[in-house]
């Protein structure tokens, strides 16, 4: 039997040497443009269809601060109305950077959480992603950065909504700190887009139901939104605030405390508690979630 031999390199003509071949760009640079083009192709969709996202984004936010800062006034049932409008306005003072924190939250679930269960769903969408040319985590991130973006646009829709819509005498007290703004919401959103992916790669579409009511519903009943954690002190039992330390294992606590700091004056968590927490559950979210999605691409 005659011996195989390899195919000789190709060589150049005139000089006779073996010609090199590179790639054009190394694999960091295509997974750059990759993570690139994935996040604008999100973005693409997003403005084409941004009526809808506005829509989406408003409705919940708008619903809390008609009711609770303009309907209830006007028919004697504020929240606070026993200290009359001024009462009723601090409660307003609170309220707003609630509302800011859960449509961040919500929209880091619907536009990472609910789309990714699809995806992983019947249409299977989510093999098209995964083609791409970069790592599998990478297009789990792509998800992330594109939802963060659509927090952070939400976030600058809600807010002044929540601060204009009350009823006549009721004013929200505002005092913008904007270097814990611009860094505080930026941070909200990719934890909540971080959850969004864990969530998202946790339960199957057909359990979509069980994640609000288990989940989401307890995020935001006991994350701050309508009251303030330092003023949890009172609900006690034999001395213990247990309250106060039960909803200490809620992110969105945080970012409730993070907003009034950001937002108002009035009494919040110091903001050295505030970052490093979040921070922390952005990373704890971030590495489950990739972990997961990682484990459903491949099985």
């Amino acid at each position: 039997m005659a011996a195989s031999h390899a195919a000789p390199p190709p060589r150049d003509a005139p000089s006779g040497r073996p010609i090199g071949i590179r790639p054009a760009r190394s694999a960091a640079a295509s997974s750059r443009s990759a993570l690139r083009a994935l996040v604008l192709r999100d973005l693409t969709v997003l403005m084409k269809s941004f009526g809808e996202f506005a829509g989406r984004t408003v409705m919940q936010p708008f619903l809390l601060v008609f009711v609770f800062l303009y309907v209830f006034p006007l028919i004697g049932q504020g929240v606070g109305s026993g200290g009359g409008a001024r009462g009723e306005s601090a409660f307003a003072t609170v309220l707003v950077p609630g509302v800011v924190s859960i449509a961040i939250m919500f929209q880091g679930i619907q536009s990472v959480a609910i789309q990714m269960s699809q995806e992983f769903g019947f249409t299977r969408e989510i093999e098209d992603r995964v083609q791409a040319p970069c790592p599998i985590w990478l297009v789990a991130v792509a998800r992330v950065l594109s939802g963060s973006a659509q927090g952070l646009i939400s976030a600058v829709i809600v807010l002044p909504i929540a601060a204009v819509v009350h009823a006549p005498g009721v004013h929200p007290h505002l005092a913008f700190h904007w270097w814990i703004v611009v860094t505080l919401i930026p941070l909200c959103c990719l934890t909540m887009t971080s959850l969004g992916l864990l969530l998202g790669t946790s339960f199957q579409p057909r359990n979509i139901g069980v994640m609000f009511g288990f989940v989401v519903l307890p995020l935001v009943f006991l994350g701050g939104t309508y009251y303030q954690w330092t003023k949890l002190a009172p609900v006690q039992v034999g001395g213990f605030h247990w309250l106060q330390v039960l909803v200490l294992v809620n992110p969105l606590i945080y970012m409730s405390e993070g907003m009034r700091a950001g937002f108002t004056d009035v009494s919040h968590m110091h903001l050295y508690v505030v970052y490093p927490v979040l921070t922390g559950f952005c990373a704890l979210f971030l590495a489950l979630g990739l972990r997961n999605f990682r484990h459903r691409v491949l099985s």
